[in-house]
């Protein structure tokens, strides 16, 4: 079966959200968590080092889900058609941009036709 004409596309937002995601995990980490971690460690330095940990999990799981979904699409996987799906989900979030790509993607990766691609390429 011929594969999709839009998944490239699609997987190239994931990997532009993985780009993304990346970059603001480096911002973070170098310019946020260095002068937090020079001061006195008094109870609302902790809550700020903590809550900058825990975003910056939580990017880095999302860089996670959208590479590998984007590697995913390419290959043809079905993992990386549900991947995509959830990096779209994530990214209806994101004003305007993101929620407008998000809201094409979820409509294209569940269209039966690109459902079939993945099914048979399985």
């Amino acid at each position: 079966m011929k594969k999709p004409d839009l998944l490239v596309l699609i997987a190239i937002w994931d990997f532009l959200v993985a780009a993304g995601s990346f970059i603001l995990v480096v911002l973070i980490s170098g310019f946020a968590f260095p002068p937090a971690i020079s001061q006195s460690y008094g109870p609302a330095m902790v809550g700020v080092i903590f809550g900058l940990s825990v975003i910056v999990l939580l990017l880095l799981t999302l860089v996670v889900i959208s590479l590998s979904g984007g590697i995913g699409l390419l290959r043809g996987k079905e993992w990386g058609r549900v991947l995509s799906l959830v990096n779209a989900a994530l990214s209806l979030f994101s004003p305007p941009i993101g929620t407008a790509a998000g809201v094409l993607s979820i409509i294209y990766l569940t269209r039966a036709d690109v459902r079939a691609y993945f099914k048979s390429a399985a």
